[in-house]
């Protein structure tokens, strides 16, 4: 499958009108591949970003060029308004993806009142559709026994990435009740090659690899590989369907079985002790002030572990049965993050990595064989993504 391709059923019977697009976030992790995904179905696409110097190195690797970008801050009114014109919707992807709490502020500002700036702008202009890309992590804490939804409430955790994103998704839902055509779409945690900034996705698996994660917590998350979600934001862009919300949540996986897989799919032995979820807590806590003192990004913090601890199980069938969007198998998505971190040089490529992947599905052939090394070596904090 080409990068930026669809994981959707053959017989799906809608053929989706072409429109104009802006796409706020299209040089992260999945605003780059929605741009890819957007332009492979025939959608023309401006992005909205901070400075030109970023779009190439994000989007060449998936075999995208040439895109109109206007320049600007999802902050901006004046830039989100001049960036909107002439377009007929937009798919806001704009976010700060950070777990380190001394962000709270930046976090706030972009995920928070960004996305108030950028649906408010499209509705007064009559964007139709205004998608936002919110998260799962809106919907937490669940409660005992509950199976999330994409109508679950949303919750007020104290952490600050969660919480930023629990009060984006209320202002989605805001303007959902004024009647603004509003399409959230809530991925679980995402997953898979190509991401220009090295966010917290391959972060983990990169530390996994490394056996820089030598206990973790019983709980676990669900994943979806980020080409489904960008597939799902693609299937979205329709006109005149009113106000929507969608869960992605690809599948559940535990952190112990985490670890073996990586480490089976790999070819090492990675060797890991599974810790009750109260240590692993006061552990992050611990962590978290000491990150305050250090430049050098900790593999775990207080909010990861409370999300692992959560152990929160999702309910997509909306998406999978309104979208036609099929989750591929973690062990795909897990082989295809590998081969991209060992092609891009995070991680080395181990003696018995070919015999352990004797029965998985090779990446895409058709991929681009030449990656932007440099641009997935940016450092780990700068994860701002619009």
């Amino acid at each position: 499958m080409a990068v930026g391709s669809f994981n959707t059923r053959a017989d799906r019977a809608v053929t989706l009108a072409r429109m104009f697009l802006l796409v706020t976030g299209g040089t992260g992790y999945v605003g780059s591949h929605a741009v890819a995904a957007l332009t492979e179905a025939g959608h023309r696409v401006r992005i909205l970003a901070r400075s030109p110097d970023g779009v190439s190195g994000a989007l060449a690797p998936l075999g995208v060029s040439g895109i109109e970008t206007s320049i600007g801050d999802v902050t901006d009114p004046t830039a989100v308004e001049g960036a909107l014109e002439g377009c007929d919707g937009v798919l806001h992807a704009a976010s700060v993806f950070s777990m380190d709490p001394r962000r709270a502020d930046e976090m706030r500002a972009v995920n928070v009142l960004g996305t108030d700036t950028v649906i408010g702008a499209a509705y007064r202009l009559g964007l139709d559709p205004i998608v936002h890309v919110s998260s799962e992590l809106a919907l937490l804490p669940p409660v005992r026994g509950q199976v999330l939804t994409p109508d679950s409430p949303v919750k007020q955790s104290t952490w600050p990435y969660s919480r930023s994103k629990a009060d984006s998704e209320l202002v989605a839902r805001r303007y959902q009740d004024a009647g603004a055509p509003v399409v959230s779409v809530m991925p679980a945690a995402v997953w898979g090659p190509y991401d220009p900034h090295f966010g917290e996705g391959v972060t983990l698996a990169t530390n996994v690899l490394k056996r820089r994660v030598p206990f973790v917590p019983p709980g676990g998350m669900h994943i979806a590989d980020v080409r489904d979600v960008a597939a799902a934001l693609v299937a979205v862009i329709e006109a005149g369907r009113g106000q929507r919300r969608f869960l992605v949540g690809g599948q559940y996986i535990s952190m112990p079985d985490l670890v073996r897989t990586l480490a089976e799919l790999s070819g090492r032995r990675i060797p890991c002790v599974t810790v009750p979820s109260w240590f692993l807590a006061a552990f992050g806590r611990a962590a978290d002030i000491v990150q305050r003192h250090v430049r050098t990004q900790l593999p775990w913090t207080g909010e990861g572990i409370w999300v692992l601890n959560c152990a929160a199980r999702c309910d997509d069938t909306k998406a999978r049965a309104e979208l036609a969007v099929e989750p591929r198998p973690l062990r795909e998505t897990f082989a295809d993050t590998i081969s991209w971190l060992e092609e891009v040089g995070h991680v080395s490529r181990h003696a018995n990595r070919a015999s352990a992947n004797s029965n998985v599905k090779s990446p895409n052939e058709s991929r681009p064989t030449t990656l932007n090394a440099s641009a997935a070596r940016r450092p780990l904090m700068d994860r701002r993504s619009r």
